[in-house]
C-alpha cells in the first residue's frame, strides 16, 4: 500500500484528539462515534482527527481478534470510513485490526482523501501483565513517518513509545512530529509513569508529542485518557481530563526550530484515591451498560465493603438501577440494619430486608442426619452466606439485574470469603482495594464526589459504618480480627506479598512477626482456587488478581520462612 496524501507543506496544522470510549466488538457503534468525532472537529477547521489504538475493533480484543469474520468486519468498516473522507473535510488516523500479506497486526492507518493513504503497524508488542498481544500479532517492521499535507508525522503505537528505537527510527528518517495512539489502562502509578516516557522520547528525538490514550472499562481494565501533549522543549501544552470523553482540537504551527503545539487547556488530573475511586466507578458502570443489564442487586450488610459498593453503583448508574437487599439471621446486630438503612436512605435507592432464617433452618434440618455427632462450625457459618448468595442470584435471575459482589483485596488474598455465598456475582468493584483503602474510600466519598457521578453528595456512609469493627457476623459476637491480623497490619504485609514479591525473609526483616508473616503467605497460597471463581473487577493496583498475578492453583512450592 503506497503512502500519499497532500505534498503541499503545511505551516499549521489543526488536529483533533479524539479522547473516547470504544466498546469491544460494537464495530458499528465505534465507527459511529468516529463519524460523530469527525463531525465535531470538522466544525472547529480540523485538518486530521487522531483516534486511540485499535479503535474500530475496541480494545483489548483479546482472541477474538483472531476471528476472520471479526477481521473483515473491521476492515469494512475502515473502508467505509475512508471513502467518506473524499468530502473534503477532516483526515482520519484511526486504529484497527489489519491483515496484509495473511499476517495480522495491530495498524494505525490514515484515511484521507477518500482512500486508506498509508498504514503503519505496532512494532513492540507487550507481552506482560494485562497484555498479551504477541499471541495474536505480528510485529510490524521499524516505521517511517506518514506524510501528510507535506510533514512527515512519526505514528509510534502505544508501547512503541516505551523504548527508544522506534522513536529513534522515526526520526532518523526525518519525522517532525510524533502522534501516539494509546490504550493504556489505568493503575495508580500510571501518571509519572507515561510522563517519563514521554519526556525522555521528546528528549532524545527533539520532536514533539501527542499522547492520546482511550477511557472506559473493558472487563477488569480502565481506561483513563488523560491525554496530553509535550512540546520539543518538554512543555506541556494540553491535558485532557482522565475518566471523561473528550474531542480536542489542538492549533500546531510551524517555527524555525519545528513544529509546537500552541498551549491549550490543561485539565487537573484525580489522582491517587480520588483516581481510583473514579476508576471503579467507570469500571462498574461500562460493565453493566456494555453487557446490556439494566441495573444492579447489592447484599447490603451495614458494613463498609457494601455501603461503599452501593456508593460506586449508584454513582455509576443513578439510584433509580440500584437495588439494595439486606439478609438478616439472628447474629445480625440491631445497629447493622440501623446502618444498612441509613445507607440506602442517603443513597435513595430501593431497600428490602430479607430474613434468611427459614432458609438456613431449612437447610440444617437437611443436613442434620448426616451431620449428627458432629460439633457446629464454619460449616454452619457457611451456609448462612449461601443463602444470601443464593437469594441474591434468585431475584437477579427474575428480575435481571447483575449482582455486584463486594469482598475487598484483603479478603480475597487471604479466603476471607464463601464461596457460592458472598462471591456470588458478575462484577466486583472492590476486588483490587485492599480494607485499609475501603475505609480511606468511603470517608473520601463523604466529602467528594467525581464530577460526573450521579449519587447524592454529602455524607452517603454514615461514620457509625466506617468506624464499627468489621464483623461477618456469621456468629455472636464475632469481628474480622478474630480470625485475621488487624487491617493496617495485613495490608501492609500482603501489599509486600503480592505486589511486590517479596521473600518472606525480607519482609520479617522489615520488622513483621516472623509467625504472622508466614501465617499470611501460607493464606494467600492456599486460596488461589477461591479467586480462580472470583468474579472479575476493577483493577486499580499493578497486579490485580487473575489477569497480573497468574498462579497455578494447585502449587506444592512454599517459601521456607
Amino acid at each position: 500500500m503506497s503512502d500519499r496524501s497532500s505534498t503541499e507543506p503545511a505551516d499549521q496544522l489543526l488536529i483533533a484528539l479524539a479522547q473516547l470510549n470504544p466498546s469491544v466488538g460494537d464495530i458499528a457503534g465505534n465507527a459511529a462515534k468516529v463519524r460523530a468525532a469527525r463531525a465535531l472537529a470538522a466544525e472547529q477547521g480540523a485538518d486530521l482527527v487522531l483516534f486511540t489504538e485499535l479503535f474500530i475493533a475496541g480494545y483489548p480484543t483479546e482472541d477474538l481478534v483472531l476471528k476472520p469474520a471479526f477481521q473483515a468486519a473491521c476492515r469494512k468498516a475502515v473502508e467505509d470510513l475512508a471513502a467518506e473522507t473524499a468530502d473534503g473535510g477532516p483526515a482520519l488516523l484511526i486504529g484497527a485490526p489489519w491483515v496484509e500479506a495473511g499476517k495480522l497486526y495491530n495498524a494505525a492507518l490514515l484515511l484521507a482523501d477518500g482512500a486508506i493513504a498509508a498504514s503503519r503497524y505496532k512494532v513492540d508488542l507487550p507481552n506482560f501483565g494485562p497484555f498479551d498481544e504477541k499471541r495474536v500479532f505480528t510485529a510490524g517492521p521499524m516505521p517511517g513517518p506518514i506524510a501528510f499535507k507535506g510533514v512527515r508525522i512519526g505514528v509510534p503505537i502505544c508501547e512503541d513509545i516505551w523504548s527508544q528505537d522506534v522513536i529513534e527510527c522515526l526520526a532518523e528518517t526525518g519525522a517532525e512530529l510524533l502522534l501516539n495512539p494509546n490504550g493504556s489502562p489505568y493503575r495508580r502509578t500510571v501518571y509519572d509513569e507515561r510522563t517519563n516516557v514521554a519526556v525522555a522520547r521528546v528528549v532524545e528525538s527533539g520532536l514533539p508529542l501527542a499522547y492520546l490514550n482511550q477511557v472506559g472499562g473493558q472487563d477488569e481494565l480502565v481506561f483513563d485518557g488523560a491525554s496530553f501533549v509535550l512540546n520539543a522543549d518538554r512543555s506541556l501544552a494540553v491535558q485532557l481530563p482522565n475518566f471523561q470523553e473528550r474531542v480536542r482540537v489542538t492549533r500546531w504551527e510551524r517555527w524555525a526550530d519545528g513544529w509546537r503545539c500552541e498551549e491549550g487547556a490543561r485539565a487537573p488530573l484525580l489522582v491517587d484515591d480520588e483516581a481510583d475511586y473514579a476508576a471503579c466507578v467507570s469500571g462498574l458502570a461500562d460493565y453493566v451498560g456494555k453487557n446490556g443489564f439494566p441495573g444492579v442487586l447489592i447484599g447490603l450488610s451495614g458494613g463498609v465493603d457494601s455501603a461503599l459498593c452501593a456508593a460506586m453503583a449508584v454513582d455509576a448508574l443513578g439510584a433509580n438501577r440500584v437495588h439494595c437487599v439486606m439478609m438478616p439471621y439472628r447474629f445480625t446486630a440491631p445497629q447493622s440494619l440501623a446502618d444498612a438503612a441509613d445507607v440506602a436512605r442517603a443513597l435513595g435507592v430501593r431497600y428490602d430486608i430479607l430474613p434468611i432464617a427459614p432458609g438456613v433452618e431449612a437447610l440444617e434440618a437437611m443436613l442434620a442426619p448426616l451431620f449428627e455427632g458432629r460439633v457446629r462450625d464454619v460449616t454452619e457459618e457457611n451456609l448462612q452466606s449461601r443463602v444470601r448468595g443464593t437469594l441474591l442470584m434468585s431475584i437477579s435471575n427474575k428480575f435481571g439485574a447483575m449482582v455486584v459482589t463486594t469482598g475487598n483485596k484483603s479478603e480475597l488474598s487471604t479466603g476471607y470469603a464463601t464461596l457460592y455465598g458472598d462471591m456470588n456475582g458478575g462484577f466486583n468493584p472492590l476486588k483490587d482495594l485492599y480494607k485499609t483503602q475501603v475505609f480511606r474510600l468511603c470517608r473520601l466519598r463523604n466529602r467528594w464526589k467525581p464530577a460526573h457521578a450521579l449519587g447524592p453528595g454529602g455524607v452517603v456512609i454514615p461514620e457509625g459504618v466506617i468506624d464499627r469493627p468489621p464483623t461477618a457476623e456469621l456468629r455472636d459476637n464475632q469481628t474480622d480480627q478474630d480470625s485475621l491480623p488487624p487491617y493496617d497490619v495485613l495490608d501492609a504485609i500482603l501489599t509486600r506479598l503480592v505486589e511486590r514479591e517479596l521473600p518472606v525473609a525480607d519482609i520479617v526483616a522489615e520488622g513483621f512477626e516472623r509467625a504472622l508473616v508466614a501465617r499470611v503467605e501460607h493464606l494467600l497460597n492456599i486460596a488461589e482456587y477461591k479467586r480462580r471463581q472470583a468474579a472479575p473487577g476493577v483493577k486499580v493496583t499493578p497486579r490485580i488478581f487473575n489477569r497480573d498475578r497468574r498462579y497455578p492453583i494447585t502449587n506444592r512450592f512454599r517459601e521456607t520462612a
